[in-house]
């Protein structure tokens, strides 16, 4: 199969299930484009900012437009506006650090995000409601 399409595939792959989970398409589309395609760490992780652009953009008016989503524009505001300047400080020592360490960390970040998400989602006990209830508050 050429190149182009697998990028293409990979591309598709990262679409939907960002989409699905909410996910920066980063999660997967930095181990594929390491694993699979052989960038170095700092390239994929490059990448995949750009690739997110227009997936997350293409998905997020997705949501907005389902009237049965509640998506609340002024925290999204907010939360982007310090992503903004997050992603600015995360990516000057980004530059700073040796590749096999940023794979390590990375790894490491993924890990422990899915342990925590099988705690969390794992029934309680004494809960009297469901382990997450969205908020619908506008």
């Amino acid at each position: 199969m050429e190149t182009w399409m697998l990028y293409i595939l990979a591309g598709i792959a990262a679409g939907i299930i960002s989409s699905m989970f909410g996910v920066g398409g980063g999660v997967l589309m930095v181990p594929i484009l390491v694993l699979g395609f052989s960038f170095g760490q700092k390239s994929a992780q490059g990448m995949s900012l750009f690739i997110m652009l227009p997936m997350a953009l293409a998905g997020a008016l997705r949501y907005k437009l389902n009237p049965d989503v509640s998506v609340n524009l002024p925290v999204c505001g907010m939360v982007a506006l310090g992503g903004v300047a997050g992603a600015m400080i995360g990516s000057h020592i980004v530059f700073s650090l040796p590749e096999i360490v940023l794979k390590r960390v990375f790894a490491v970040f993924i890990i422990i995000i899915g342990i925590y998400m099988i705690i969390k989602t794992l029934p309680d006990s004494t809960a009297k409601e469901p382990p997450y209830v969205e908020n619908q508050t506008e």
